[in-house]
């Protein structure tokens, strides 16, 4: 018997499908995380023991830094939002609200825009490189800006997101050409055939993970999701250098500009008015909910 240290990659029907030292091993959980009502996820980091004569175990769970509901993966590093430049034009509401709820879940947003030899990408990109976030332009077709992408994949596990014809799939292509042949292999190594139902699953690519669910479109926002107003701004980190400097601080909602920094900025022109919009918006969506309705 050895003992490996590794990541779960896929998980389906009680057999759990772990990569340690450039293997795949199919391993069953140990009994003891029923007991504790802990169930092994995709992107948990675990140590696993290869048996020779039975069946390989699932050890230990190490601690999660993150979790989502939808797909069930953990341990996320990026959030990567996929935008086009063009057809479907993006919402910067839902860009906003995509990256409130990766930074409220400590995983970091990068905006990728795609279709740029098509139509500028400049409006979309000044307005995050202000918030302060790696904002790539690409061109699936010249190719341009896909290095920058394959940088912030290594080492990182990242999950995509991104409406349909943005250009997902083609970014893939450009990142890895052997993607598709590589999902394929990994899904007749695994035994999909003997499996209906499609799980999150995670794909080597460019030296880390890219989380992959049917279709790519990764993530989805639920109730689970909902962020209380009293850490919405925080939420903002383009508002982080102004909250504590409002009059009415810590009592502050941030929407009107009686008194408060974060509104004086916008004015200022350090805050784009599009970010504070999507604030405002989803602090009046949730304002009236409580904890306790969640």
């Amino acid at each position: 018997m050895k003992t490996l240290n590794g990541t779960i990659i896929k998980g389906i029907g009680g057999f759990y499908y772990v990569e340690a030292a450039d293997e795949i091993y199919e391993c069953k959980a140990r009994g003891a995380f029923r007991k504790e009502k802990l169930s092994p996820l995709v992107g948990d980091k675990v140590t696993i023991s290869i048996n020779e004569n039975a069946e390989n175990t699932i050890d230990e769970i190490m601690p999660r830094k993150n979790a989502l509901t939808r797909p069930p993966v953990v341990n996320i590093d990026n959030l990567i939002i996929v935008v086009s430049t063009v057809e479907p034009k993006p919402s910067t509401l839902v860009i906003d609200k995509l990256i409130a709820v990766a930074e409220h879940k400590n995983i970091e947003p990068i905006i990728v825009i795609t279709k740029s030899d098509l139509a500028s990408a400049q409006e979309i990109f000044d307005i995050y490189t202000l918030a302060g976030f790696k904002t790539i332009i690409v061109s699936n077709e010249t190719k341009d800006g896909v290095d920058e992408v394959k940088a912030v994949l290594k080492d990182k596990i990242s999950a995509l997101t991104g409406n349909s014809g943005v250009g997902k799939t083609s970014l893939l292509n450009n990142l890895d050409e052997t993607l598709a042949l590589k999902t394929a292999q990994i899904s007749k190594k695994l035994g999909r055939g003997r499996h209906t139902t499609r799980q999150a699953e995670l794909y080597r690519v460019c030296d880390g993970f890219v989380v992959d669910t049917p279709g790519f479109s990764s993530f989805e926002i639920d109730k689970s999701d909902i962020i209380l107003k009293d850490e919405l701004a925080y939420c903002f980190r383009d508002f982080s250098d102004y909250i504590e400097k409002c009059k009415f601080y810590p009592s502050c909602t941030h929407t009107a500009d009686k008194g408060c920094a974060v509104v004086k900025a916008v004015n200022e022109g350090k805050i784009s008015k599009s970010r504070h919009n999507s604030y405002v918006q989803l602090y009046n969506e949730v304002k009236d909910i409580k904890e306790w309705n969640l």
